[in-house]
């Protein structure tokens, strides 16, 4: 299976008066859902069920929630790890920082080795 991708025209956001250029843009092809999920989880074990599996990713989702608003990085070994990143206005000396200049944060993820090593084997499909 390949990711599927459209073409679109974009502008340069350094060089506004530069010429658009054509760049490819990735397109979902579905989505799966954490039952979904649980379901494919389950049926490679003999011992757990699609609801035991559904809930221990319930509990990793509430964990994972609890420990990136504390500020941890959050590490699932070979999987990668979750870790949050803030963006903020600057200001020309450190006393005149303060907290309320912090635009917001968003999760980031940094993938382990088997995510790294399946992004280095795509192919690419152009949608049409």
């Amino acid at each position: 299976m390949s990711v599927k991708y459209v073409l679109t025209k974009k502008r340069n956001p350094s060089d506004s008066q530069a010429p658009k250029k054509v760049y490819a843009q990735a397109k979902g092809d579905g989505e799966v859902t954490f039952k979904k999920l649980s379901q494919e989880i389950a049926e490679g074990s003999t011992t757990v069920s699609d609801s035991d599996v559904l809930a221990v990713l319930n509990d990793l989702t509430k964990c994972l929630r609890r420990h990136l608003s504390e500020g941890r990085i959050v590490r699932f070994g070979d999987f990668g790890a979750f870790q949050i990143s803030i963006s903020s206005e600057g200001t020309e000396t450190e006393d005149k920082f303060h907290s309320a200049l912090i635009k917001g944060g968003k999760i980031t993820f940094r993938p382990g080795i088997d995510l790294r090593e399946m992004l280095n084997n795509l192919t690419f499909e152009k949608l049409k």
